[in-house]
């Protein structure tokens, strides 16, 4: 039986990766989930992979940046925005490569503000556009050569923005998001970006 890992399982998203790759074919890791893990703490995820032993892929639908006005913006948004989503999800690679079977993939998680930028997304934009940067860089190096890394990239969600009191019709619903990153697990390219937005 193949096996899944899914990286913020817990979350919107990755709680409907698990449920489109069905949940026995799952490793749930999360703050939260049988697997305990916070991405933004290297020790915490190379435990985590020391611990689950070969999959055939993983999903990484966790990691967050902070969306706040310019003027608002902290050092200490900045600082966990990288450690979060950027750092947090280039370790995933850096120390989870070697848990992938060959063949397999791992997919991370961007978002439409790396190509369209919005007010209050000065933070999120640019760490966006660097997983993307990543997941380009990575794909061509050698040692990286048997396993597949690429990126899916949603736009508003329809579940957040009604969360937001905003109109979710304007969003994709996150059970379509999480056919996106089921299509890059199974045929992806390396390197590839697949972008999950209302068109």
């Amino acid at each position: 039986m193949s096996k899944t890992l899914v990286i913020g399982a817990a979350g919107l998203l990755g709680s409907h990766v698990v449920k489109t790759l069905g949940a026995e074919n799952c490793i749930r890791a999360s703050r939260s989930s049988p697997e305990k893990v916070d991405i933004s703490d290297p020790a915490s995820l190379k435990a985590l992979f020391d611990r689950i032993g070969i999959v055939d892929g993983i999903v990484c639908a966790g990691g967050a940046a902070r969306f706040k006005p310019y003027d608002q913006q902290t050092d200490e948004d900045w600082a966990f925005s990288l450690a979060n989503k950027l750092m947090g999800q280039i370790n995933v690679v850096r120390f989870g490569a070697k848990a992938v079977k060959p063949g397999g993939a791992i997919t991370l998680t961007s978002g439409v503000l790396a190509q369209h930028p919005m007010p209050g997304g000065t933070i999120v934009t640019p760490v966006n556009a660097a997983v993307e940067a990543f997941v380009r860089a990575v794909s061509v190096e050698p040692a990286l050569a048997q396993v597949r890394v690429n990126c899916v990239s949603p736009g508003w969600v329809a579940e957040t923005l009604k969360a937001m009191g905003r109109d979710p019709s304007a969003g994709i619903p996150a059970a379509e998001v999480a056919q996106a990153f089921l299509r890059q697990q199974r045929e992806g390219a390396a390197g590839s970006v697949a972008l999950a937005a209302k068109g």
